[in-house]
């Protein structure tokens, strides 16, 4: 590894280890099902359905949002459509690991989701309906995992101040949003969010470390 690649592997490395233990305690929390989290869990679910119940309109708006703004796959349509123009400038090993990091978050993600088995909030009068298990949650974790990689690559391609602080005030809306509108619809538990953005957070640092040794490191292709 040269002088130039060490210090992001470090960064990558200490990130990943500061998303890596809290992760790994909410994971056991939930799975033992620790009693006062399931308590704040359930309170802050049952105020956030209250709320929706009593307020249509917002929740209508957060449907939309959370179900096709911020849907998993309209996140992952982003990805592909920057690799596409990563492989069009030339940057093709750039685009193969941006990809990969996707389909890795997916199967990781649906794999928790089976090993947890986590039950979602039960309502006598939903306002939403979403399916498989609850932890952690699918597009709190998608959202961070695409988030987090297209700021980095913003970071990589060397984006002024303007570009950077406009996809930064998106991704903080888009993590943040997505999170809120889940648990504002009484389909995920607050906890589900916060593992979900945990998970995001810890496979982008991972990724990154993995690119930083990978084959290319010194080839991200035209700027």
């Amino acid at each position: 590894m040269d002088s130039a690649t060490r210090p992001a592997t470090h960064r990558a490395a200490l990130a990943a280890a500061l998303f890596g233990l809290p992760t790994l305690l909410l994971l056991l929390l939930v799975k033992l099902e620790w009693g006062p989290l399931v308590s704040l869990d359930g309170d802050i679910a049952r105020t956030t359905h209250r709320w929706a119940v009593a307020d249509p309109a917002l929740t209508r708006t957060s449907r939309i949002l959370s179900d096709w703004v911020w849907d998993p796959w309209m996140m992952r349509a982003l990805c592909a459509v920057v690799a596409v123009r990563l492989v069009v400038r030339g940057a093709r090993w750039l685009a193969l690991w941006l990809m990969g990091t996707c389909l890795v978050a997916s199967v990781v993600q649906q794999s928790l989701k089976a090993a947890v088995g986590r039950s979602r909030p039960v309502w006598p009068d939903p306002v939403d309906h979403a399916h498989y298990a609850a932890f952690p949650s699918g597009h709190a974790m998608t959202a961070a995992v695409v988030c987090g990689l297209l700021l980095w690559l913003l970071r990589l391609h060397g984006a002024g101040p303007a570009p950077w602080r406009a996809g930064l005030a998106l991704a903080v809306v888009s993590v943040v949003g997505v999170g809120v509108t889940r648990v504002w619809l009484g389909v995920h538990w607050a906890t589900d969010v916060l593992g979900g953005w945990l998970l995001g957070g810890l496979t982008v640092a991972l990724a990154v470390a993995t690119y930083t040794r990978g084959p290319g490191k010194h080839g991200r292709g035209p700027t």
